[in-house]
């Protein structure tokens, strides 16, 4: 199931991980720039709760839903990991650890959503503090980026704790995104609780943080912070990944997708190109970081523009992208092959098949 509201704040999710990814996001000074005080972090926690958002929609279907889930999270996994292996340079890589959320999602996608925010919220608090104990004595930092030459004990300690994205506190974004995911997103006065609810959460989370001494540093952090000190969970920074980091991300996420659901059409469907095909175009962004290295403002409207054209060319002909495309086949064979087996027949014609899935949202 598309829906251009959906797409649209995916697009923006899209182009702000890439701007953040293009610029400077922290001075000389250790302040944040006008890029980083944007994107950085906002974009990518985004990123996540659309990827929620995209699985609920997708399991709507019924069953195969979750063996075509964990297909798609084997082949983007690979993809991620694939990408650091090659390039082995800068930007850090999302896909693996969005890969790893694809499986945290499978047993939770008949969960309805009251249990899901309400284990969001449990989890925003507790996943930071249990993150700081396990992490007792390791380095502070994200370390080498995941890839296949990793060993298979540190690939997993990388993407569930350590790393740039660690699934242990970000699946507070999957938990809150599988339950909008549930909500009737076609309804308007759902656009606007969700605009009302992250407006309030996103300021709460960083009045609470100021108020209670906003911990050590208000500096960018890279995915965790130290864990020598218990004081750092109270920081709201930037990819702190801290109560307060992971409430405001997740209430600025909801305000941006409440605000995507009712935009005007030509708005939304430009915005919703690059939203509709954010595999092929992330990972082309990534190839030609890793490649070619390009930094600054004019790289990114050069890489936003053509976003937008392919994304709206690609959406406009009811095309998917290349590696969407053989994302969908090979999940969608595989929930053929489960509902051949339970003997069933798949509950949707091919056209509505193609239409969305689990993760291509």
């Amino acid at each position: 199931m598309r829906i251009t509201g959906v797409d649209a704040a995916r697009g923006l999710a899209l182009l702000g991980m890439a701007a953040a990814h293009l610029h400077a996001t922290t001075g000389p000074d250790g302040r944040a720039t006008v890029v980083g005080d944007l994107v950085a972090g906002r974009a990518s926690a985004l990123f996540a709760v659309l990827a929620g958002v995209g699985i609920a929609l997708g399991s709507r279907r019924g069953e195969g839903a979750g063996a075509a889930l964990v297909v798609r999270a084997l082949l983007v996994g690979a993809l991620g990991l694939g990408l650091e292996t090659v390039l082995d340079a800068p930007p850090a890589v999302i896909l693996a650890q969005y890969a790893l959320l694809f499986l945290v999602a499978v047993p939770l996608l008949r969960v309805p959503a009251p249990a899901l925010f309400a284990a969001a919220a449990v989890w925003c608090v507790a996943s930071p503090v249990l993150s700081h104990v396990l992490r007792a004595g390791m380095p502070d930092g994200p370390g080498p980026q995941p890839s296949f030459t990793m060993p298979p004990g540190e690939l997993i300690v990388t993407l569930g704790l350590t790393g740039y994205y660690p699934v242990l506190t970000w699946t507070t974004y999957l938990l809150v995104g599988l339950g909008v995911g549930r909500l009737d997103l076609a309804a308007p006065r759902t656009a606007w609780r969700l605009v009302g609810a992250g407006a309030a959460l996103a300021v709460l989370a960083l009045g609470s943080s100021a108020l209670l001494g906003g911990g050590p540093s208000g500096e960018q952090r890279a995915g965790i912070t130290p864990s020598d000190d218990l004081a750092w969970l109270l920081t709201a920074a930037r990819h702190s990944g801290t109560p307060f980091d992971l409430a405001h991300t997740t209430g600025t996420a909801l305000l941006v997708l409440g605000l995507c659901l009712p935009a005007p059409r030509v708005v939304g469907a430009v915005l919703a190109g690059p939203g509709a095909v954010p595999l092929t175009l992330y990972t082309a962004h990534i190839v030609v970081g890793g490649l070619l290295a390009p930094f600054g403002t004019a790289v990114w409207v050069l890489q936003a523009a053509v976003a937008l054209v392919v994304g709206g060319l690609l959406r406009n002909a009811g095309r998917r992208g290349p590696l969407e495309f053989g994302v969908a086949a090979a999940s969608g064979a595989v929930r053929e092959r489960v509902l051949r087996w339970r003997g069933r027949a798949s509950p949707a014609p091919p056209a509505a098949r193609r239409s969305g899935g689990p993760g291509a949202a």
